[in-house]
């Protein structure tokens, strides 16, 4: 998908990308093997260049995962391309992304306008919105709904203004920057937010990310049946809210770097805090938040605030069905025309979402808490790749 999704970029010369595959020699040197046979076949002189790495396993220091492999295949990269002066560092932007991954048309010429205007550029990480959308109509129902929710959130991040949003899943930079931050750390499991801190601190805390806004696509988490789909979502949110790791790294980096000035040290640490304290504790907020003053203290109800709370949260909440149902509406007109099925579609996406509660508290909140508690009581995570499409 991803290769394909390169070939067919336009408004730019596609024999200026350079395509490296970062495989595990784990998986087996007859598996990667018929990848490489594959890929070399299909598109032989479409690329400028198309490389194979093979990640060793085991390497000390190391943890397995995205963030190591593509540390090895970027300085596998910067050793036999840019050391050897071929091409030189200060023209070429790094792109990580999954096998899954679709870009938009244009994304790789949006880059390159970003990367030529920008005057900090070295400075910039580039993100695009990331939607779940190759396979949503395939996958169950409450992996739908977190998916739904994730697209509106990420818009919504790339657009804050305080421009405090962190790069995520599939993200460009210049290999500049990269290199200098020190490249992906190799024993930290969620690398995205990770590498815009090492760069962050390393740069003095003059980087930041800036959008743009052409949609990417990727698949969403898949299994080989129902319920083995919904394992692999939670395995991967579990995955993802690990990145709480990052807090104390924040932290201890911001009291080395004094040199940033202290605002940005600390809004910086208040993202990540508000991220993940919401993470786990958004739904019991909103589900619970208005019972437990009553249940701690039942004298609480006899009072005016105490009385009215209830329905004043209730009238709250019924409100927000209104841009709920906005919400469900834009993100179908967003979609795909082939992955919309009519009004019957679209009927079944709409009456799936009474099962936002369950499915939000399962599929995010619990991984969120199961997360976060092994962190805090020192049980490592191993890395697990996410089946993303069913066999």
């Amino acid at each position: 998908m991803a290769f394909s999704s390169l070939a067919a970029q336009i408004d730019i010369d596609v024999k200026k990308i350079h395509v490296i595959l970062g495989q595990e020699q784990r998986a087996g040197q007859e598996n990667n093997q018929k990848t490489i046979d594959y890929f070399s076949k299909k598109y032989k002189n479409t690329f400028g260049q198309l490389i194979f790495t093979e990640h060793p396993p085991d390497l000390i220091g190391e943890t397995a995962g995205k963030h190591s492999n593509e540390r090895f295949a970027a300085m596998y990269y910067k050793k036999h391309f840019i050391d050897t002066k071929k091409y030189s560092i200060e023209n070429l932007t790094l792109t990580s992304c999954d096998v899954d991954t679709l870009f938009h048309p244009k994304y790789f010429s949006a880059l390159t306008y970003n990367f030529a205007s920008n005057p900090n550029r070295y400075l910039r990480f580039w993100q695009s919105p990331i939607f779940w959308h190759h396979n949503i109509d395939s996958v169950p129902a409450p992996i739908q709904i977190i998916g739904t929710l994730g697209n509106v959130i990420h818009i919504a991040n790339i657009q804050e203004p305080d421009g405090l949003f962190f790069n995520y899943s599939c993200y460009s930079s210049t290999y500049k920057l990269i290199d200098q931050a020190g490249y992906w750390d190799a024993d930290v499991i969620p690398e995205d937010w990770h590498i815009f801190l090492q760069a962050f601190f390393s740069s003095g805390g003059k980087s930041t990310v800036d959008p743009i806004f052409l949609p990417t696509v990727v698949d969403a988490p898949d299994g080989k049946n129902y319920f083995d789909a919904l394992k692999n979502r939670y395995n991967q949110c579990v995955r993802h809210a690990w990145g709480a790791i990052d807090i104390p790294y924040a932290i201890e980096q911001a009291r080395i770097h004094t040199e940033i000035p202290l605002v940005a040290r600390v809004l910086r640490i208040y993202k990540l805090i508000e991220t993940h304290l919401i993470w786990s504790s958004n739904w019991f907020i909103l589900t619970l938040g208005t019972s437990l003053p009553v249940l701690l203290n039942p004298k609480f109800f006899q009072t005016a605030i105490g009385f009215n709370l209830p329905r004043v949260s209730n009238i709250i909440l019924t409100l927000c069905l209104i841009p709920l149902f906005t919400l469900i509406v834009l993100d179908w007109k967003l979609r795909p025309p082939s992955k919309k099925r009519g009004l019957v579609g679209f009927l079944k996406n709409l009456l799936q979402w009474p099962l936002m509660p369950i499915a939000t508290l399962t599929m995010s909140v619990i991984p969120g808490l199961h997360s976060h508690t092994r962190l805090l009581v020192g049980n490592r995570l191993d890395y697990k790749t996410t089946i993303k499409k069913s066999k």
